[in-house]
């Protein structure tokens, strides 16, 4: 199975939200679908799953056009969208039921999901009732609910504490394992990182910058090195005209501008007999990256 995307563009009226966008995803896993606000992400998605209209371009899933009365897909959108007054058993009954389950089936798997979530107290209850983070929670599940083999996560981790967002991250490997196709958008450049190989970054409607991470990131050179440290060493730094980015409790981050600079500190350090507990030459973020490509 794969989605892909060639060509593919949109505009409103004099407006061009998407710009000749081609992306494919051939094979299980998350894809990082990346952007400033109005960069043309939601647009993106929006015509990969049918629900708006290309102007121009092919989008095809599993070799055949994208249509929304064949392709099974689940979609969490950035706006969400669970009825506030509605009893959560309910409302989760309804949208399976959209999505073709039977009552009987759509029951069962509420309870599955309900107790991977940690949300079985709550599917009795109004979603008002509920905070924010559990009502993230239930409508992450609306989009999974029926077992779609194709999945769009926008900004799945919104509003969600540490322990929530571990319970969701979990939820998406093993979503991977199983074999389905995840495009995820989201602006916490850390979690894109964990979980996708490849990515697309867009600005204005065009794609900037695509393709695997991995491969994209050896692109670049070394830009900090990292040192966890038993004393001060803030002279020694000074003194190799150094500039510190972050400092704590003697573990410092330090830009620098080629690798041999980082061993010079680092044979420095070393004699002058202060304990090396941690010492790693690092190559630029993908915050780093994305900055770079839409800062401006």
């Amino acid at each position: 199975m794969s989605l892909v995307l060639k060509n593919v563009s949109k505009k409103f009226g004099t407006k061009v939200a998407v710009n000749n966008i081609s992306l494919t995803l051939d094979k299980p896993g998350v894809y990082g679908l990346l952007g400033t606000n109005g960069a043309g992400k939601t647009t993106t998605i929006r015509m990969l799953l049918g629900i708006i209209k290309k102007d121009s371009g092919d989008i095809t899933w599993n070799g055949k056009a994208v249509d929304r009365k064949l392709v099974n897909f689940g979609y969490l959108p950035e706006e969400r969208g669970i009825y506030p007054k509605t009893i959560i058993r309910n409302q989760l009954i309804y949208f399976a039921e959209l999505k073709g389950m039977k009552k009987l089936d759509a029951e069962k798997a509420i309870n599955y999901w309900a107790k991977i979530l940690r949300v079985e107290e709550y599917l009795n209850m109004t979603a008002e009732k509920l905070s924010k983070g559990n009502q993230q929670k239930i409508q992450f599940m609306t989009a999974i609910i029926h077992n779609p083999k194709l999945i769009v996560l926008d900004e799945p981790f919104s509003g969600l504490d540490p322990v929530n967002t571990e319970i969701i991250k979990n939820v998406i490997i093993n979503l991977v394992k199983e074999g389905k196709y995840i495009i995820m958008s989201a602006h916490q450049m850390p979690t894109i990182e964990e979980f996708c190989s490849d990515i697309l970054i867009m600005n204005k409607g065009k794609a900037v910058l695509q393709g695997n991470l991995k491969e994209i990131k050896n692109t670049y050179k070394a830009n900090r090195v990292e040192i966890d440290v038993s004393e001060d060493i803030t002279n020694i730094i000074k003194e190799l005209k150094l500039e510190i980015e972050m400092e704590k409790d003697k573990q410092y981050t330090i830009k620098i501008n080629d690798e041999s600079i980082a061993h010079k500190l680092l044979n420095k350090v070393i004699k002058a007999n202060i304990k090396v507990n941690k010492f790693e030459i690092k190559k630029p973020t993908l915050n780093d990256i994305f900055i770079e490509k839409v800062g401006e």
